[in-house]
């Protein structure tokens, strides 16, 4: 898989919260040159990416990020308003205690709640994997399936640790046949990057490898 194969598998992302306009202009501009699969940014910057994109490249953004306890209906309100801005993909997190209280039902209706708000618009799961038990992740990962998101997305990229392998894997092989798999935090090489796809990833989270490109590029 080349590099090019594998950067248009990526949401080019800068979700910092000192993130500024022309920092956002620069990722927008990145994402289009190296043909990236969206860009993901900032709730509060929707319009703006949207505008400057003028439909060449799909917004993405998060929602109840990055701790993932605001309220349900917090996090509905939320995702109406980055989709009336223009959202193309949202990726919301879930809520971590209700994982560790087993409030499993309220999670689905949760997760079933925003995707109903999204429609035909993307919906991606964060479940935060570095703070769950192997047993969580799996269960994780058919509620997820069972409440119909798109995506099952392992790290906010704020948390204790990133994607692993050994997550991806494990996500694979226990989610539904219409949920894919978003790999982000920590992703910084080409190599790192394949073997996630290869493990059954097919969207990666990182602004790392648009990095290595642009400092590959000869200096005119």
């Amino acid at each position: 898989m080349d590099r090019r194969e594998i950067l248009r598998q990526v949401d080019h992302t800068l979700l910092a919260p000192t993130a500024t306009w022309e920092e956002l202009q620069v990722l927008c501009d990145e994402a289009l040159q190296y043909e990236t699969a969206s860009v993901c940014v900032p709730p509060n910057r929707v319009k703006q990416v949207k505008d400057y994109l003028c439909g060449r490249m799909p917004v993405c953004t998060v929602v109840g990020f990055p701790n993932g306890y605001h309220t349900t209906a917090v996090k509905a309100l939320e995702t109406e308003e980055v989709l009336d801005r223009g959202a193309d993909e949202v990726d919301m997190v879930i809520n971590l205690g209700w994982v560790k209280e087993k409030r499993f039902h309220d999670i689905q209706t949760e997760i079933h709640t925003m995707k109903d708000i999204c429609d035909d618009k993307i919906l991606k799961v964060i479940v935060e994997a570095c703070y769950l038990t192997e047993e969580e992740k799996i269960k994780m990962c058919e509620v997820v399936t069972e409440a119909g998101a798109d995506f099952i997305k392992t790290s906010t990229g704020f948390g204790t640790g990133g994607a692993t392998f050994e997550d991806v894997a494990l996500f694979a092989a226990h989610i539904g046949d219409h949920v894919k798999i978003k790999a982000a935090g920590g992703i910084g090489s080409f190599e790192d990057a394949q073997r996630f796809l290869e493990l059954g990833a097919s969207r990666l989270g990182t602004s790392r490898l648009v990095k290595i490109m642009e400092a590959e590029k000869p200096i005119l």
